[in-house]
């Protein structure tokens, strides 16, 4: 029996993956199977990321995409294209960083803890949301692209940790309007997106584990998977 092509196997996952979305949605309103609705969410999220964040054995996105580019190939913006693959990133992980730490656990993100900053050595510390081309070329020429990818890593294992702790009754909160404001006055999101927040405010933690914590990096990541394609 002949093997998938990387392309076959990468839309097999993502048909699959979203299959399982559906499912996970509906035990977001179960409370009488959170443990069965944790274990789904912590196996749904693992694939997002790269394998070393949950530890198994499980097939990546992350690590399909990225297996074979290049650094430059990771810094650039293809011709007519929006985004960069160091940008997705960095939009994928801050935006995860935020809503987890600040909105459902109310804790430090992992970008303000040790020396992430310094380290990732990006103009910004915002989300990437409303950035014109040449800010996204900026970031992704400044970026190390090594330590972005530690970053997303250890907002993965720390969204996996917080998610571990949630009861059933967390998930029906609504998100704390003074973490949205807490989100605005660090200036974790710019004026221009302040949109994003609005949207945030009207979820409850059950909602944020659907978008962003997954649905949002699988959107990202299938955008990825086309960029890809492109960069040649």
């Amino acid at each position: 029996m002949t093997s998938q092509t990387p392309e076959k196997e990468f839309k097999n996952n993502f048909k699959a993956w979203n299959e399982e979305q559906q499912q996970l949605r509906q035990l977001l309103g179960d409370p009488g199977r959170h443990d069965e609705t944790i274990d789904l969410f912590l196996r749904h999220h693992a694939v997002l990321h790269a394998a070393r964040v949950a530890q198994t054995e499980f097939w990546s996105f992350e690590d399909a995409v990225l297996s074979d580019l290049s650094e430059e190939q990771i810094r650039r913006i293809p011709t007519n294209g929006e985004h960069s693959v160091a940008w997705l990133f960095w939009h994928m992980a801050r935006i995860e960083d935020v809503a987890m730490n600040t909105l459902v656990a109310g804790s430090p993100q992992i970008l303000s803890q040790e020396d992430w900053r310094e380290r990732l050595g990006a103009p910004i510390h915002h989300t990437g949301n409303d950035m014109d081309q040449e800010d996204i070329e900026r970031l992704s020429a400044a970026v190390d692209i090594g330590a972005l990818r530690d970053y997303r890593v250890a907002v993965g294992r720390r969204t996996r940790e917080i998610v571990l702790q949630l009861q059933p009754e967390d998930l029906k909160r609504k998100v704390d309007p003074l973490r949205l404001q807490q989100v605005m006055d660090q200036g974790d999101l710019v004026e221009a997106a302040s949109g994003i927040a609005d949207y945030w405010g009207r979820r409850t933690i059950a909602g944020l584990l659907l978008m962003p914590a997954t649905r949002h990096n699988m959107v990202h990541l299938n955008e990825l998977f086309r960029l890809k394609k492109r960069l040649g």
